[in-house]
């Protein structure tokens, strides 16, 4: 008991000093304090927050360039625009001032922030007010308007790893990738063209997605500022030093629980797209029509999703089943509005030719699909008919002539040497215990070709 008591506590001996081990190497690799430069980067993050000078003219460049992006569908374009924006200074900016309890810098940030909206907004809706370039399909612009999870999640850790590398001493091209992954700038864009055009619904979907963007990374550069105890301001009086924590304490609150509540909503809004996705996949394709769009309106309380069918009108049989199967992916039925386009089509025009070609392109697919399936078919039923019954044959031939050591049968071909024809040849190999007579053995042979209804057969005995 003693000897096993001292094995259980050395064992423990070891795990602790190994876990201790562990934990060293781990607090070594991902500590900061070495690699950081707090002074230099209070002064990049001041710096940067200015809005003044050239920052204005790339601030509007920027704005034009990935309006244009936006407009051609260039993710090149875009990129670039990004690359040069210089609206990430005040973000970092405002979560770097309430980290540190920096009123003056806190508005001098927000003040530039707002300003750049206003010429970003300006900038980007005179382009689309002037430029003679359609915008016919504009899904890079679209995709700025409906903000996700992911959004969400980029912005937080995109503002991790700008505010990261902004404090390090070795710079690196960080803060790049960071102003691409973010995207600041496409939102306001898109935003500009909203107000250029009368599209409201845009205009509020991409503020929505730069106020997620821009709060998140504030929110993280507060939690890192907090982190990585970058120097506090100071006041010499005490009573004005209170009201001021005060004053970044209420903001701070302001910004965390608009930021949990963007992110719950947001969780919600991309669970319900992913199991209508879900829905859609398994009923896109019905008995005489198929679902050719959808839309989900978040705005509806609870969300609505709508569904377009195009092809022959459904049952009131065939819409209880897409109800259950709403149902069945965690939906209410009251949730799904089934809009039928058949009875519509009358004044359609040319939506009605849109969703007849569509229709029609459809069942040539099915066709095709089935023509194809009918091929195989043949094919599997010809190769059926070649495979020879083996097991069955050698039972039959048991029952004339039991004095068999081995049964071979095959499927093959004879191929003439001068003129490379070929002719089908079914070969069977026996072994007897006893040599057969040749009679009995022209019997067997005949017997196999009257069997399997092929003449250029050839019997092989040993």
């Amino acid at each position: 008991m003693y000897i096993y008591k001292l094995k259980v506590d050395s064992m423990n001996s070891n795990t602790k000093n190994l876990l201790r081990r562990f934990l060293t190497t781990f607090r070594d690799i991902t500590r900061l304090v070495d690699d950081l430069d707090l002074e230099g980067a209070t002064a990049n993050i001041t710096r940067n927050i200015s809005f003044k000078g050239p920052n204005v003219y790339i601030l509007v460049a920027a704005i034009v360039i990935a309006s244009v992006g936006l407009n051609v569908n260039s993710i090149p374009v875009i990129i670039g625009a990004m690359l040069i924006s210089p609206l990430m200074g005040p973000i970092i900016g405002v979560g770097y001032a309430m980290g540190v309890n920096d009123m003056q810098t806190l508005r001098k940030a927000a003040k530039n922030l707002l300003i750049m909206v206003l010429f970003s907004l300006c900038a980007s809706c005179f382009y689309f007010l002037v430029t003679p370039l359609s915008l016919e399909n504009p899904s890079e612009l679209l995709a700025r308007t409906n903000p996700t999870i992911f959004d969400v999640l980029i912005a937080l850790f995109g503002g991790f790893a700008g505010i990261i590398e902004i404090s390090r001493k070795e710079k690196g091209s960080v803060f790049s990738g960071v102003a691409i992954a973010t995207a600041l700038m496409p939102p306001l864009c898109t935003c500009g063209y909203a107000i250029s055009t009368g599209q409201w619904s845009y205009l509020i979907g991409a503020l929505y997605l730069f106020f997620i963007n821009s709060v998140f990374i504030a929110l993280a550069t507060f939690i890192t500022v907090k982190h990585l105890h970058f120097p506090e301001t100071s006041f010499s009086d005490p009573l004005r030093q209170r009201k001021v924590h005060r004053t970044i304490s209420i903001l701070t609150v302001i910004l965390i629980i608009p930021s949990i509540y963007s992110a719950i909503v947001v969780t919600k809004e991309n669970r319900i797209s992913l199991r209508v996705n879900e829905f859609i996949k398994e009923n896109k394709t019905l008995s005489h029509s198929y679902i050719y769009d959808h839309t989900i309106n978040f705005h509806e309380k609870p969300a609505q999703v709508r569904i377009a069918i195009a092809g022959d009108a459904l049952t009131e049989t065939e819409k209880e089943v897409l109800y259950q199967s709403f149902e069945k992916h965690g939906l209410l039925r009251d949730q799904l509005i089934i809009q039928q386009n058949v009875a519509d089509m009358e004044n359609q025009g040319a939506d009605k030719e849109l969703f007849m070609s569509l229709f029609e392109r459809n069942d040539q697919e099915i066709s095709k699909r089935e023509e194809h399936i009918a091929r195989l078919e043949k094919e599997l039923k010809a190769y059926r008919e070649q495979t020879l019954p083996y097991e069955q044959i050698l039972r039959e031939i048991l029952a004339q002539q039991p004095n068999i050591e081995n049964f071979s049968i095959a499927r093959g071909a004879t191929v003439n040497p001068q003129t490379f024809l070929t002719e089908e040849t079914i070969v069977a190999i026996i072994h007897w215990k006893e040599p057969l007579a040749a009679e009995e053995s022209q019997k067997i042979e005949h017997w196999l070709k009257v069997r399997l209804g092929f003449n250029n057969l050839k019997l092989v005995q040993y």
